[in-house]
């Protein structure tokens, strides 16, 4: 029998690695991938494409015919209203109108260089080499797939840093870039701000916020009491095997750490945790949403993010104040500069389904979603590698009626809910 020798670089290879990054990525220990329902494709786009589960809050799409630079539609059909037609009542060229709303997401070719060093330096193996570099990208790309989720969600970078960051400071001259779509601010009706016992609605609350703001389960209360008063509420988030997703509709809340202690701190505690293992009783399978620190109140599970979208006292951050309301303008606001030392203002974010659009391409040297390539010089003694995807994100956004006939612009699946928190 011939033995089969595959080559460094050699096609195979180079998919063998592309599809291990790309299930790493999707994989990553994080909160937010657990938001991505499974791939079910409609029988005109199987071939093609593919859309996730639409009752989650993150929906991606495959779509491998597009490439770096493309657009990718996302297309939502509006909730049919109005007045029934009653008896015998001429019923001919009275059929509601089917009204759409389509957004388009940017997809764009990112890439993560990494040096592996020289053969001499390291006494390794080329193959050792490569596996390295691998668990390197693994590491990498997961980060930068949940930050930018996270920052799209949210509608603002914050000013939290560290060597875990992959996404730059708003500021920053690559900022968009690296977003490929543009980061919007919550929208007015979307957006939330804890006064005391309360919260205010719109981000203008942010220049009056104080120390004594902070997140409690109260406010969890006033959420679903504002869920189940809205015309047109959050959708719920619906999970495969879900046995009461009808009669036990839930949200999810993603909750800075800080916020996330603060809510542990309430004397409500044991019946928060035990809320969530009760919830979790009704899948067919345990899910990983109920899995690590998480709780439940009234509907919400509440869940610790990793990472927190935070503004310090005096900085500013885009908001959609109430005279904008009906075009979705942003303004600055800055954060209210005599908050008490040792303070900042941390986001957290309720999530209801279909959130947040992902699109992925099809990287030009793998033809799937993530690619892998590696390239050597100094005469075959340094290896270089890099890793890259084709892909774009962008919060979902539509015109919704607030009930007198105008609509407005609406974040479709996300509250963005702002609260003071002790560093």
């Amino acid at each position: 029998m011939a033995e089969t020798n595959v080559a460094s670089g050699s096609s195979i290879a180079i998919k063998h690695y592309s599809a291990a990054l790309f299930a790493n990525t999707l994989k990553g220990a994080s909160a937010m991938e657990n938001l991505v329902g499974p791939v079910e494709p409609s029988v005109a786009m199987e071939k093609i494409a593919g859309q996730t589960l639409p009752g989650m809050s993150l929906v991606r799409i495959d779509n491998l015919l597009k490439s770096a630079g493309d657009i990718v539609s996302l297309d939502l059909v509006d909730t049919v209203g109005g007045e029934p037609l009653m008896g015998d009542v001429n019923r001919e060229g009275k059929g509601s109108t089917l009204s759409f709303s389509s957004m388009d997401i940017k997809i764009d070719l990112a890439s993560k260089v990494i040096d592996s060093g020289g053969s001499m330096s390291q006494q390794r193996t080329r193959h050792n080499l490569r596996e390295i570099a691998l668990a390197q990208l693994s590491g990498y790309f997961p980060r930068l797939d949940t930050q930018e989720s996270l920052v799209h969600l949210a509608g603002a970078r914050g000013s939290q840093t560290g060597t875990d960051w992959t996404i730059p400071l708003q500021g920053a001259a690559n900022f968009s870039s690296v977003l490929v779509n543009p980061v919007k601010a919550p929208t007015f009706n979307r957006h939330f701000v804890v006064n005391g016992a309360n919260l205010i609605q719109g981000g203008q609350q942010l220049g009056s916020i104080v120390s004594t703001d902070t997140l409690k389960i109260s406010h969890l209360d006033n959420l679903r009491k504002r869920l189940d008063d809205m015309d047109q509420p959050l959708q719920s988030v619906r999970l495969a095997g879900d046995r009461a997703a009808q009669t036990s509709k839930m949200w999810v809340f993603l909750a800075t750490p800080n916020q996330y202690s603060l809510l542990l701190t309430e004397g409500s505690l044991r019946a928060f945790q035990q809320n969530a293992v009760n919830r979790a009783a009704y899948l067919d399978t345990r899910h990983p949403l109920f899995a690590g620190e998480v709780g439940m109140w009234n509907g919400i599970l509440v869940i610790k993010n990793e990472r927190a979208i935070r503004f310090l006292p005096s900085e500013t951050t885009r908001i959609v104040t109430s005279g904008n309301a009906a075009t979705a303008a942003e303004t600055d606001q800055a954060i209210n500069g005599s908050l008490t030392s040792g303070y900042a203002v941390e986001r957290g974010l309720l999530l209801g389904a279909q959130a947040l659009g992902i699109a992925y391409g099809k990287t030009k040297i793998s033809g799937l979603q993530f690619g892998w390539k590696e390239h050597w010089y100094n005469f075959e003694s340094n290896l270089e590698v890099m890793g890259e995807k084709v892909c774009g994100k962008a919060k979902v956004r539509l015109s919704v009626d607030d009930g007198t006939g105008a609509k407005v612009p609406t974040d479709f699946g996300v509250i963005a809910v702002d609260s003071a928190v002790p560093l």
